[in-house]
């Protein structure tokens, strides 16, 4: 019988962990974060932060034109993306996955590239005689954004909406604040 107290008391707290986990701060992460609302320039530039702040922290989530992106620094390049895909993507791992830099779902494992945005997968050409797995391309899944670095600035280019990505039915359904739904 103690057992079984000790069984469910186990799992309840491991469930209050869990929702404190899906409910918590926005930018929970090992690494320090902020989340900064942008300012716009005046040749449509938007300041994201100081460069040596961002590569101390190696990540930093920005709010552009009611868009959340996330800003990488990652051997010795920036990159940005929506911080967005189904889920949130700051708390992402990055991996080196065939030669490219990769963030990778903790919850999903999809992979991105953080240089174009395309989601990877492994697969097998069964018509090869020998079918061996290989990454190969989704296509692009994950907007990214422009950065510029400038006077020991960073700055991100503002979003072309004409062409529409995978990632942008997120950001807009987080916008103010918003949750997706479970099983949407």
């Amino acid at each position: 019988m103690l057992d079984l107290i000790i069984l469910s008391l186990h799992f309840f707290i491991c469930f209050l962990i869990s929702i404190a986990i899906w409910c918590g701060p926005k930018d929970m992460d090992s690494q320090s974060s902020s989340t900064e609302e942008a300012e716009t320039e005046p040749d449509g530039l938007i300041f994201i932060g100081k460069e040596e702040d961002i590569k101390k922290s190696q990540r930093i989530t920005a709010e552009i034109n009611d868009r959340e992106i996330v800003v990488f620094y990652h051997e010795g390049k920036f990159h940005a993306l929506d911080s967005r895909c189904y889920r949130k993507i700051f708390a992402c791992v990055i991996s080196d996955i065939d030669g490219q830099a990769c963030i990778v779902c903790p919850w999903h494992k999809f992979r991105i590239t953080l240089e174009t945005g395309e989601g990877l997968y492994e697969g097998i050409n069964p018509l090869e005689p020998s079918p061996t797995p290989k990454w190969q391309s989704k296509g692009v899944k994950q907007r990214i954004h422009k950065v510029t670095i400038d006077n020991g600035n960073v700055y991100v280019s503002p979003p072309d909406l004409s062409v529409s990505f995978d990632s942008d039915y997120f950001a807009d359904k987080y916008k103010n604040g918003g949750e997706l739904a479970m099983g949407k």
